[in-house]
Protein backbone atom coordinates (compact mmCIF):
# COMPACT_ATOMS: atom_id res chain seq x y z
CA UNK A 1 0.00 0.00 0.00
CA UNK A 2 1.20 3.50 -0.84
CA UNK A 3 0.43 6.66 1.06
CA UNK A 4 -1.43 9.42 -0.76
CA UNK A 5 1.76 11.49 -1.12
CA UNK A 6 3.68 8.50 -2.48
CA UNK A 7 0.91 7.78 -4.97
CA UNK A 8 0.68 11.45 -6.00
CA UNK A 9 4.43 11.60 -6.60
CA UNK A 10 4.48 8.36 -8.60
CA UNK A 11 1.61 9.59 -10.78
CA UNK A 12 3.31 12.99 -11.31
CA UNK A 13 6.62 11.37 -12.32
CA UNK A 14 4.87 8.96 -14.70
CA UNK A 15 2.87 11.72 -16.42
CA UNK A 16 5.93 13.91 -16.87
CA UNK A 17 7.94 11.04 -18.31
CA UNK A 18 5.13 10.21 -20.75
CA UNK A 19 5.01 13.86 -21.79
CA UNK A 20 8.69 14.88 -21.86
CA UNK A 21 10.62 11.59 -21.82
CA UNK A 22 12.56 12.56 -18.70
CA UNK A 23 11.57 12.72 -15.03
CA UNK A 24 10.87 16.05 -13.30
CA UNK A 25 13.47 17.72 -11.12
CA UNK A 26 13.28 17.51 -7.33
CA UNK A 27 12.26 21.18 -7.27
CA UNK A 28 9.39 20.44 -9.66
CA UNK A 29 8.33 17.45 -7.53
CA UNK A 30 8.43 19.59 -4.38
CA UNK A 31 6.26 22.28 -6.01
CA UNK A 32 3.80 19.77 -7.46
CA UNK A 33 3.26 18.10 -4.07
CA UNK A 34 3.32 21.42 -2.18
CA UNK A 35 6.13 20.33 0.14
CA UNK A 36 8.33 22.75 2.05
CA UNK A 37 11.67 21.09 1.34
CA UNK A 38 13.34 18.63 -0.99
CA UNK A 39 14.12 16.33 1.94
CA UNK A 40 10.45 15.30 1.86
CA UNK A 41 10.83 14.34 -1.80
CA UNK A 42 13.96 12.32 -0.95
CA UNK A 43 11.94 10.35 1.62
CA UNK A 44 9.10 9.70 -0.85
CA UNK A 45 11.52 8.63 -3.61
CA UNK A 46 13.30 6.28 -1.21
CA UNK A 47 9.97 4.77 -0.11
CA UNK A 48 8.87 4.20 -3.73
CA UNK A 49 12.22 2.59 -4.53
CA UNK A 50 12.07 0.32 -1.48
CA UNK A 51 8.59 -0.82 -2.54
CA UNK A 52 9.79 -1.64 -6.04
CA UNK A 53 7.82 1.01 -7.97
CA UNK A 54 10.82 2.99 -9.23
CA UNK A 55 14.52 2.46 -9.77
CA UNK A 56 17.16 5.16 -9.51
CA UNK A 57 19.98 4.95 -12.04
CA UNK A 58 23.55 5.66 -11.00
CA UNK A 59 25.73 8.59 -12.10
CA UNK A 60 23.02 10.44 -14.01
CA UNK A 61 21.08 13.44 -12.79
CA UNK A 62 17.29 13.03 -12.65
CA UNK A 63 17.60 9.39 -13.85
CA UNK A 64 14.54 7.54 -12.55
CA UNK A 65 12.93 4.51 -14.12
CA UNK A 66 9.37 3.48 -13.26
CA UNK A 67 9.30 -0.27 -12.75
CA UNK A 68 5.60 -0.74 -12.08
CA UNK A 69 2.44 1.14 -11.19
CA UNK A 70 -0.30 0.18 -8.75
CA UNK A 71 -3.45 -1.26 -10.30
CA UNK A 72 -5.45 1.68 -8.98
CA UNK A 73 -3.69 4.05 -11.38
CA UNK A 74 -4.67 2.06 -14.45
CA UNK A 75 -1.75 3.44 -16.45
CA UNK A 76 1.24 2.09 -18.32
CA UNK A 77 4.65 2.85 -16.81
CA UNK A 78 6.64 5.41 -18.75
CA UNK A 79 10.16 4.10 -19.25
CA UNK A 80 13.27 6.26 -19.15
CA UNK A 81 16.32 5.02 -21.05
CA UNK A 82 19.43 7.18 -20.60
CA UNK A 83 21.55 7.61 -23.72
CA UNK A 84 24.98 8.96 -24.55
CA UNK A 85 25.03 12.39 -26.15
CA UNK A 86 28.00 13.24 -28.35
CA UNK A 87 28.65 16.22 -30.55
CA UNK A 88 25.18 17.63 -30.00
CA UNK A 89 23.50 14.55 -31.53
CA UNK A 90 20.92 13.27 -29.01
CA UNK A 91 20.29 9.98 -30.82
CA UNK A 92 23.84 8.63 -30.86
CA UNK A 93 23.66 5.14 -29.26
CA UNK A 94 25.87 4.18 -26.37
CA UNK A 95 29.22 2.73 -27.52
CA UNK A 96 29.68 -1.02 -27.13
CA UNK A 97 32.31 -0.57 -24.43
CA UNK A 98 30.01 1.51 -22.25
CA UNK A 99 29.36 -0.07 -18.87
CA UNK A 100 25.76 -0.94 -18.02
CA UNK A 101 23.92 1.41 -15.72
CA UNK A 102 23.41 0.02 -12.24
CA UNK A 103 20.80 1.00 -9.70
CA UNK A 104 21.96 3.27 -6.92
CA UNK A 105 20.76 2.74 -3.37
CA UNK A 106 20.44 5.58 -0.91
CA UNK A 107 19.94 5.89 2.81
CA UNK A 108 18.52 8.80 4.74
CA UNK A 109 20.79 10.37 7.34
CA UNK A 110 19.88 13.00 9.93
CA UNK A 111 21.43 16.43 9.36
CA UNK A 112 22.52 17.23 12.89
CA UNK A 113 22.75 20.98 12.33
CA UNK A 114 25.67 23.16 11.28
CA UNK A 115 29.38 22.56 11.76
CA UNK A 116 31.88 25.41 11.66
CA UNK A 117 34.68 25.32 9.11
CA UNK A 118 36.12 28.43 10.70
CA UNK A 119 35.67 29.67 14.25
CA UNK A 120 34.04 26.84 16.25
CA UNK A 121 30.31 27.06 16.94
CA UNK A 122 28.24 25.54 19.72
CA UNK A 123 28.21 21.76 19.97
CA UNK A 124 25.63 19.98 17.84
CA UNK A 125 23.04 17.68 19.37
CA UNK A 126 19.73 17.82 17.47
CA UNK A 127 18.74 16.70 13.98
CA UNK A 128 17.12 19.38 11.80
CA UNK A 129 16.11 17.27 8.78
CA UNK A 130 17.20 14.24 6.74
CA UNK A 131 19.24 13.94 3.56
CA UNK A 132 19.50 11.03 1.11
CA UNK A 133 23.06 9.70 0.82
CA UNK A 134 24.38 7.04 -1.62
CA UNK A 135 24.99 3.85 0.32
CA UNK A 136 28.48 3.54 -1.24
CA UNK A 137 29.47 6.57 0.82
CA UNK A 138 28.65 4.82 4.09
CA UNK A 139 31.71 2.64 4.58
CA UNK A 140 33.24 1.24 7.72
CA UNK A 141 31.74 0.39 11.11
CA UNK A 142 29.69 2.79 13.20
CA UNK A 143 26.72 5.07 12.72
CA UNK A 144 26.72 7.93 10.24
CA UNK A 145 25.23 11.42 10.27
CA UNK A 146 25.41 14.59 8.18
CA UNK A 147 26.26 18.21 8.93
CA UNK A 148 25.92 21.47 7.03
CA UNK A 149 29.21 23.36 6.71
CA UNK A 150 29.40 27.02 7.72
CA UNK A 151 32.54 28.97 6.88
CA UNK A 152 35.43 28.63 4.45
CA UNK A 153 38.38 27.45 6.52
CA UNK A 154 38.42 24.07 4.67
CA UNK A 155 38.09 25.33 1.10
CA UNK A 156 41.54 24.06 0.06
CA UNK A 157 40.31 20.57 0.99
CA UNK A 158 37.35 21.05 -1.38
CA UNK A 159 34.85 21.76 1.41
CA UNK A 160 32.82 24.91 0.81
CA UNK A 161 30.34 26.92 2.84
CA UNK A 162 26.89 25.29 2.49
CA UNK A 163 28.19 21.80 1.66
CA UNK A 164 26.74 18.77 3.44
CA UNK A 165 29.45 16.55 4.92
CA UNK A 166 28.85 12.89 5.77
CA UNK A 167 30.46 11.80 9.02
CA UNK A 168 31.12 8.32 10.40
CA UNK A 169 30.92 8.26 14.19
CA UNK A 170 34.24 7.40 15.83
CA UNK A 171 36.24 8.66 18.79
CA UNK A 172 39.65 8.01 17.22
CA UNK A 173 41.46 9.52 14.25
CA UNK A 174 44.75 9.20 12.40
CA UNK A 175 46.99 12.15 11.63
CA UNK A 176 45.71 13.92 8.53
CA UNK A 177 42.07 12.83 8.94
CA UNK A 178 39.38 15.51 8.63
CA UNK A 179 37.30 15.18 11.77
CA UNK A 180 34.46 16.65 13.76
CA UNK A 181 36.22 17.82 16.91
CA UNK A 182 34.46 18.84 20.11
CA UNK A 183 36.57 21.45 21.90
CA UNK A 184 36.25 21.67 25.68
CA UNK A 185 32.80 20.03 25.49
CA UNK A 186 31.35 23.27 24.10
CA UNK A 187 32.42 23.97 20.53
CA UNK A 188 32.31 21.76 17.45
CA UNK A 189 34.48 22.31 14.41
CA UNK A 190 35.53 20.54 11.20
CA UNK A 191 39.32 20.43 10.90
CA UNK A 192 42.26 18.27 9.91
CA UNK A 193 43.51 16.30 12.93
CA UNK A 194 47.15 15.97 14.04
CA UNK A 195 48.46 14.50 17.30
CA UNK A 196 51.97 15.07 18.61
CA UNK A 197 52.40 13.44 21.98
CA UNK A 198 49.77 14.96 24.27
CA UNK A 199 49.12 17.94 21.96
CA UNK A 200 46.29 18.03 19.41
CA UNK A 201 46.50 20.36 16.41
CA UNK A 202 43.30 21.27 14.56
CA UNK A 203 44.48 22.49 11.18
CA UNK A 204 42.48 24.52 8.68
CA UNK A 205 42.75 24.07 4.90
CA UNK A 206 42.91 27.79 4.24
CA UNK A 207 46.04 29.90 4.85
CA UNK A 208 43.89 32.72 6.25
CA UNK A 209 43.16 30.57 9.34
CA UNK A 210 45.71 29.65 11.99
CA UNK A 211 46.22 26.13 13.26
CA UNK A 212 44.85 25.80 16.81
CA UNK A 213 46.63 23.74 19.46
CA UNK A 214 45.05 21.99 22.45
CA UNK A 215 45.96 19.44 25.07
CA UNK A 216 44.51 16.01 24.37
CA UNK A 217 42.07 16.44 27.29
CA UNK A 218 40.47 19.46 25.58
CA UNK A 219 39.56 17.72 22.31
CA UNK A 220 37.17 14.85 21.67
CA UNK A 221 36.90 13.34 18.20
CA UNK A 222 33.22 12.77 17.37
CA UNK A 223 33.51 11.52 13.81
CA UNK A 224 35.55 11.32 10.62
CA UNK A 225 34.68 12.77 7.21
CA UNK A 226 33.71 10.05 4.70
CA UNK A 227 31.80 11.99 2.05
CA UNK A 228 30.46 15.30 0.80
CA UNK A 229 27.25 16.40 -0.92
CA UNK A 230 27.02 19.70 -2.82
CA UNK A 231 24.01 21.42 -4.37
CA UNK A 232 24.34 23.93 -7.20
Amino acid sequence: MLTKKQLDLLEFINKRMQKDGVPPSFDEMKEALDLRSKSGIHRLITALEERGFIRRLAHRARAIEIVKLPDSMGMTPAGFVPRVVEGGKPDVPAPREARPVEAIHAMELPVMGQIAAGVPIEAISHASHNVAVPSQMLSGPGEHYALEVKGDSMIDAGINDGDIVVIRETNTADNGDIVVALVEDQEATLKRFHRNGTTIALEAANPAFETRFFSHEQVKVQGRLVGLIRSY
